[in-house]
């Protein structure tokens, strides 16, 4: 047994050798792939950086056009709609202009009514005791005139001019004697 164990030994130490000749290759092929994938890893990086940049200013115009696009939807919509709120408001104006109108003529109307009422409880005449006298007074003038007289008035006007001229002048005020 123990020229087994001597033997295999051996066979171990030299297979020792070995292994750490391929564990050594392998660890120089493992370090050639891992430094080949960081170099591919950078170069992969640095040319999305490069499209990036190129893209990106592209990316950046049709954005730009884009939300060009939607200013100008969105101004024709706001636009539509401040045409119906302006509608709807002069609707609402109206309707209360109407309103104010109607109540402001109702109004109106209490206040002559109620001043009418006083008048006539104060005795003077109305507009249609008036219109009524007037029509009165203008036929008894025809009247006149188609008898061949004077109205009144037109009689009395003379008279007057005549009175004027008689009137007395006007004192003048006495001297004292002391002056």
């Amino acid at each position: 047994m123990a020229k087994f164990k001597k033997a295999a030994k051996k066979a171990s130490t030299g297979r020792s050798k070995a292994s750490k000749a391929d564990a050594q290759k392998q660890a120089e092929q493992l370090s050639r792939s891992l430094s080949e994938s960081a170099q591919q890893i950078w170069l992969a990086g640095v040319g999305a950086f490069s499209r990036a940049q190129a893209e990106g200013t592209k990316l950046f115009d049709a954005l730009i056009k884009e939300g060009m696009t939607l200013e100008q939807t969105a101004r024709k919509f706001a636009g539509g709609q401040a045409d119906v709120v302006r509608d709807a408001v002069e609707s609402k104006v109206g309707q209360a202009r109407d309103r104010a109108a109607d109540t402001w003529d109702r109004l109106e109307k209490v206040f002559e009514e109620r001043v009418n009422r006083a008048l006539i409880k104060l005795g003077v005449p109305g507009r249609d005791d008036l219109t009524e006298l007037s029509r009165k007074v203008d036929a008894l003038t025809a009247e006149l005139r188609r008898q061949g007289g004077k109205p009144a008035a037109a009689r009395k006007a003379p008279a007057a001019k005549k009175a004027a001229k008689k009137a007395p002048a006007a004192r003048k005020p006495r001297k004292s004697a002391a002056t």
